[in-house]
């Protein structure tokens, strides 16, 4: 049997019905299948994921020198911040002989001043050593040789065969010592004067007070080691000590060289 062909009214028809029947179709799949949710990844950022972790410098330690309510030179001052700032001692005490002025200070490790006194020194003003001076009998040092050499050195605990005693040594190749006083009249006035003027008598050893030297000096010695800074009187401090800064200008670094 042959099929009628399709006229417009019926294809109007079909075209209804298919519509309706996607609908529907659309409806149950809807019902039965669960939803489906896509969840794009976060966009990355470039900078974010290359960007390094912040350097954080150390922080610089701040801790001085305690004098104990003293008011030293301007240039005792100084060194005894560098040095505990610095650390240039290490864990050892340490004695700073100021010669413009004619005193000796001692500080035990954390840079807190212990004792300050008079000291007698070398009657020559200069801050090297003659050469070979540590060979030569007492009686041949001449006048301009008699200098106590600036810088910085470690105390050794010793005897000295002249005297007959115990000593420290500051430079045992040039026989340079802390001792006590002679008991040369002349000494012991120019020690208890209070002028700094006739303090220089000595042929570069550093004369103490016996108290000092005995209740002060020898233990720190003993005890932890020391380290003795001799203060120049002829140059600045920054050309006698290589690494030396001036702490209370922290941003103006010297650049030095060493002797």
């Amino acid at each position: 049997m042959n099929r009628p062909p399709r006229t417009a009214t019926s294809r109007s028809e079909f075209a209804d019905a298919l519509r309706k029947g996607l609908l529907i179709g659309a409806a149950v799949l809807t019902v039965v299948l669960p939803p489906v949710l896509t969840v794009a990844p976060p966009a990355k950022d470039p900078q974010v994921a290359v960007r390094p972790a912040p350097t954080v410098p150390a922080p610089r330690s701040r801790r001085l020198a305690d004098f104990a309510g003293r008011k030293p030179s301007q240039d005792v001052r100084r060194m005894a911040h560098w040095v505990v700032q610095s650390g240039d001692h290490g864990r050892m005490a340490f004695v700073i002989v100021d010669k413009k002025d004619s005193k000796v200070y001692a500080f035990d490790p954390r840079g807190r001043l212990q004792s300050v006194v008079p000291a007698l020194l070398g009657s020559a003003r200069g801050d090297h050593t003659v050469p070979g001076i540590g060979d030569k009998p007492i009686a041949q040092v001449l006048p301009e040789e008699r200098t106590t050499p600036a810088g910085r050195f470690v105390a050794e605990m010793g005897m000295s065969s002249s005297r007959g005693e115990d000593v420290v040594w500051v430079d045992y190749d040039a026989a340079v010592s802390m001792h006590r006083v002679l008991k040369a009249p002349e000494r012991l006035q120019a020690l208890s004067s209070p002028s700094n003027e006739d303090n220089r008598m000595s042929y570069g050893c550093i004369n103490l007070p016996d108290s000092f030297f005995e209740d002060v000096l020898r233990p720190l010695v003993k005890g932890t080691g020391a380290v003795i800074y001799v203060l120049p009187e002829t140059r600045p401090l920054h050309e006698v000590f290589a690494s030396f800064y001036d702490v209370t200008a922290p941003m103006k670094v010297a650049h030095t060289k060493g002797v």
